[in-house]
């Protein structure tokens, strides 16, 4: 008998005290909309910074109901916690820095997360056009030589379309393109921009 107590005393403990825990959490009202708001917004930012539009779809997804989360947007807005412009601002720089993106990609990366379009001109403009084309020879220096032992043609419409898919604009990719080639005693004369391929993945 007794070495039944414990498992006596055990079934009390889970069905006692647990059991009236378990059942008042089912009774604990759903949190106000404009609290889960707040809550979804932190929580986000914290990650990382996000822009409104970003934040807007966070909490349409969480069913919160269009005005509360306007109003909740707006405040955090007042105090300098969501910032579209800001963000703008060091998206460019580091992105460009990072990835080498040109002004171009930028621009479409922000409205892609529902920058507004002036916001997203002030930043990309503030990016000096000779950094735009540094960027560019950095990033061809580093991958001429991975295209080496190619046909001209070939190696020309690779790098071009590496610039094309980093946002970079067509003049100014196949310049730099063909000045690279040539510092490697290649020919370029007939490689015009117009007669190349289309560019490709690849």
């Amino acid at each position: 008998m007794t070495a039944d107590r414990p498992r006596t005393r055990g079934r009390r403990l889970i069905g006692g005290r647990g059991a009236e825990s378990s059942a008042a959490g089912t009774d604990e009202a759903p949190a106000a909309p404009e609290s889960v708001a707040r809550e979804v917004c932190l929580r986000l930012l914290t990650v990382a910074p996000r822009t409104r539009a970003q934040l807007a779809d966070a909490l349409q997804r969480r069913g919160v109901p269009d005005e509360v989360a306007e109003d909740v947007l707006g405040r955090f807005t007042e105090v300098g916690l969501i910032d579209d412009r800001a963000f703008a601002e060091a998206w460019v720089q580091s992105r460009h820095a990072g990835r080498g993106l040109a002004r171009r990609a930028l621009a479409a990366e922000l409205r892609h997360r529902g920058v507004a379009d002036e916001t997203v001109a002030d930043a990309v403009s503030a990016l000096d056009p000779r950094a735009e084309e540094n960027a560019a020879r950095e990033l061809i220096a580093r991958r001429l030589a991975a295209t080496r032992g190619h046909d001209p043609a070939k190696r020309m419409r690779r790098l071009v379309g590496l610039l094309a898919r980093k946002g970079y604009p067509p003049g100014l990719s196949y310049r730099v393109v063909k000045e690279a080639l040539e510092t490697e005693g290649l020919e370029t004369e007939g490689l015009d921009l117009e007669d190349l391929p289309p560019v490709m993945d690849e």
